[in-house]
């Protein structure tokens, strides 16, 4: 019987959310709770695995990791892009990489909870109703005639900017093959440049895929054109900013603040500026983490090892 393993399942919910019981006459299934950032502390927890469900990039998948997993032959991921994993190396080992579906409303949802907790600062005033501090002690920034600056109008920025016009916001947005008519489908004004956007917006909020051209697309120089007054915030990839920019512009205040779902190092290093800035709303990276979205990814996934057992992989990463 081959062994199939569950890494990264923080929340102990993957046994929980799909009928992996299908799969028990051939597979012995078992779930991995806790992160295991260790190389060689991972590589004896999981080499005895023919296959493995892991969870985005929680747990990097490069070509020398993947040099000690000998018996691995069906990696399956959640989502159907995921640049922890060395696709090149695993075809070249001959290892299977599968995805699953992932909705675009889980992220959206959550994009709009940091915006919304940043501008009403629910933190501090929650922080302060519970230990006895003062009653209204902030004053909360207006979201109806503000303007939001959505850099990415794929699925998740549309329906970003489409809550937006909700809240009677001004809706710009931009990305670098953004032309008008996607722009005007999707009811917001193009800004003809990022500078532009970031010059005109009280709200910045990022919704790109990362790869070569939005790698360091925030740096100093583009947090600087930001207003003084603006809040940023980050649900996609966090290299997508350049984070020692973004914690000089968060320290010096050239932003009000930042709304943080996702890092560079995850879990969240302890000495990391971002757990102790005062402007900082951030979160686990959570954005994705929502009963029916895991449901989807886990029943998926006992989908993609059927097929794979049945010699005809499905939802095949490229």
């Amino acid at each position: 019987m081959q062994t199939c393993l569950i890494l990264d399942d923080y929340q102990n919910a993957a046994l929980g959310l799909a009928d992996w019981a299908r799969l028990s006459d051939r597979l012995a299934v078992s779930n991995i709770t806790d992160h295991i950032a260790d190389r060689d502390a991972l590589v004896s927890r999981i080499e005895q695995a023919e296959i493995l469900v892991i969870m985005r990039e929680r747990t990097p998948f490069p070509a020398d990791l993947l040099e000690r997993l000998p018996r691995l032959k069906l990696l399956v991921t959640s989502g159907m892009r995921n640049l922890a994993i060395d696709g090149a190396a695993a075809r070249a080992r001959g290892i299977t990489v599968c995805g699953t579906e992932s909705s675009p409303t889980p992220p959206t949802e959550l994009t709009w909870a940091l915006i919304l907790g940043f501008a009403r600062h629910l933190p501090l005033e929650n922080r302060n109703l519970r230990d006895g501090g003062p009653w209204q002690s902030t004053v909360g920034m207006d979201l109806a005639g503000a303007t939001l600056g959505v850099l990415g109008l794929g699925k998740i920025g549309s329906r970003v900017a489409a809550i937006g016009r909700a809240f009677g916001m001004r809706v710009i947005a931009w990305s670098p093959n953004l032309d008008d008519a996607r722009a005007a489908a999707a009811g917001v004004e193009r800004a003809e440049s990022k500078e532009a956007l970031l010059e005109a917006s009280d709200v910045v909020t990022i919704h790109l895929v990362l790869g070569d051209r939005t790698r360091g697309l925030l740096g100093e120089a583009e947090l600087r054109r930001m207003r003084p007054s603006a809040i940023l915030v980050n649900t996609s990839r966090a290299p997508i900013v350049d984070q020692a920019a973004l914690v000089r512009a968060l320290e010096e205040s050239w932003i009000a603040g930042a709304g943080l779902d996702v890092f560079e190092t995850e879990p969240l290093p302890a000495d990391s500026p971002f757990r102790r800035l005062p402007n900082v709303l951030a979160l686990p990276h959570v954005g994705y983490v929502t009963r029916n979205n895991y449901r989807t990814f886990f029943t998926q996934a006992v989908e993609d090892i059927e097929a794979w057992l049945a010699g005809a992989p499905i939802r095949l990463l490229s």
